[in-house]
């Protein structure tokens, strides 16, 4: 096989590795009432079923960001797909809700092989700084659109087999990929690896565990409970532990003096800040589409994709010849502002604004963002020796789910309390069906149901006029929110250079663009 034959088939594998865990993500929400049905899990088992895969999904990217540097990014993502396929068919038959969390998290293991290893073969495989960029961007809207996928495939799954359906088509999927990738794949590892630092590998595991699922449960149940600020304690303290060790070891987990580098640090850190601010999206298509509109899950990932193919479209086609024109600060700023102009957009739709009048907001959104994202993640790439690329894209990564995280939390708790403040309940309603209400539109619609007509249409009414004015406020966050991280990226990338030379261990980027 020729060079670029390889190369590209090398990408086309990557793509198809990354698009199976980012449907298995979103395609889980619909199977969950199905599965709750068969194997009837308490609600604490439901947290944990869909929780499981990004609790051990984020907490292991870095070691297997290290790990791939030593072993082999191909070797690694041949095990991670092999697992990953054998992990979603215990899944797919889980006869009880405790092996259905244990799969679950199984399967997060292997998905943390398989993001660094993709992003790494794609940095070894693209020698061409615009082939490169547009290959990114093409990598992270095609996960996108996974996302948004997710549902749409899910749903139809649903609809003709059992719940195990979901998982269970993950399996083929795999297989080609395992197959496809050991007769083409080429090794990218560090030629002097070095010993795997084990003291440094339950630190990163407990410290990002510990953060993310302090955030998250901030965000589910309020910040008042003792055991979140217990769990973020310990997450903080083993991440100071952790970085402690990276500075004095001789063979770290991550070499923390990539941190030095303003296209590296810089780069991750927008990532984070995006990624909060994109949250915002999340949150229009998950709650505002099937709860304030009445869409089925089906009906709503279908209206989500064009700010996924607006992603996609911003990333691989606008992206690599802005950074030309413009510089990459520049092309990450413009970026954010033209998400931030998307979810200002969003100010001006309400429960009865036509799907197409929402369409400009999407594209703006999506186009804006995948700018953004695919800048700062080709910059991660670029700027560190190929040697390392796995560990710095499981930084970025950490960062980004991170990002998610604390976006969905604040945001969250944003919309929440504007929800709660502005929602009228009619009088006469029964005490617990006001107390649902209050907590949130989902408990407000479900008590509905048990309401007489005109009660429950008048509850019903109140909590969609309420979620609209919070969902206005969050997003008026994020489009501020996006703004600053546009100005953070003018100053902190200010002096990346358009085309980012390679270079050795110790070399940095120094041309101004």
């Amino acid at each position: 096989m020729n060079t670029s034959a390889r190369k590209w088939s090398t990408f086309a594998i990557c793509l198809l590795v990354a698009i199976v865990p980012n449907i298995d993500l979103t395609a889980l929400n619909q199977a969950i009432p199905h599965l709750s049905a068969d194997l009837h899990p308490s609600s604490t088992q439901i947290l944990w079923i869909a929780d499981a895969y990004g609790f051990a999904l984020a907490g292991l990217l870095i070691t297997m960001g290290g790990i791939g540097d030593r072993i082999g990014h191909k070797r690694l993502m041949l095990i991670g797909t092999a697992v990953f396929a054998a992990a979603s068919a215990v899944t797919a038959y889980a006869p009880s809700a405790e092996l259905l969390i244990a799969a679950r998290a199984l399967l997060g293991v292997a998905g943390a092989t398989l993001m660094p290893s993709c992003l790494s073969l794609i940095r070894r495989a693209f020698t061409d700084p615009k082939e490169r960029t547009m290959a990114v961007g093409a990598f992270a809207g095609v996960g996108g659109l996974a996302v948004g996928l997710g549902p749409v495939i899910g749903g139809a799954l649903l609809d003709h087999f059992w719940w195990g359906s979901v998982f269970m088509i993950n399996v083929p999927i795999m297989a080609v990929a395992c197959v496809a990738g050991a007769a083409v794949l080429p090794e990218a590892r560090n030629p002097v690896p070095g010993r795997l630092d084990l003291p440094s590998v339950p630190l990163s595991v407990a410290g990002v565990l510990g953060v993310v699922y302090a955030i998250k449960e901030a965000a589910a149940h309020g910040p008042d409970e003792v055991r979140i600020y217990v769990s973020l304690a310990a997450g903080v303290l083993a991440l100071t532990a952790f970085l402690a060790r990276q500075s004095r070891t001789a063979e770290p987990l991550i070499d923390i003096r990539l941190f030095r580098r303003a296209a590296f640090s810089g780069s991750v850190v927008t990532n984070m800040f995006a990624m909060f601010a994109l949250v915002a999206q999340s949150l229009i298509f998950s709650l505002f589409f099937q709860l304030a509109l009445g869409w089925s899950p089906l009906k709503a990932g279908l209206a989500g994709l064009p700010g996924a193919a607006g992603a996609m479209v911003g990333g691989a086609v606008l992206a690599p010849p802005l950074i030309g024109l413009l510089g990459r600060a520049r092309v990450v700023a413009a970026g954010m502002l033209v998400s931030a102009g998307g979810f200002t957009m969003y100010l001006t739709i309400g429960l009865h604004t036509s799907y197409w009048m929402m369409l400009p907001a999407m594209l703006a959104g999506g186009i804006g963002m995948g700018m953004a994202m695919t800048v700062t993640s080709d910059t991660v790439l670029a700027s560190v020796p190929k040697d390392r690329s796995g560990a710095a894209s499981a930084i970025s990564e950490t960062a980004t789910e991170l990002g998610g995280a604390l976006g969905m939390a604040v945001l969250g708790s944003v919309l929440n309390a504007v929800y709660r403040n502005v929602l009228d309940l009619p009088a006469g309603l029964p005490a617990p069906a006001a107390g649902a209400a209050r907590d949130s539109i989902a408990g407000a619609l479900q008590s509905a149901a048990d309401l007489p007509a005109a009660l429950a249409a008048q509850v019903a009414a109140a909590a969609r006029s309420a979620f609209v004015d919070g969902m206005h406020a969050a997003l008026l966050c994020s489009a501020g929110f996006a703004a600053l991280v546009a100005v953070f990226a003018l100053v902190t990338l200010r002096n990346v250079p358009k085309v980012i030379p390679e270079e050795d261990e110790e070399a940095q980027p120094v041309t101004v663009s």
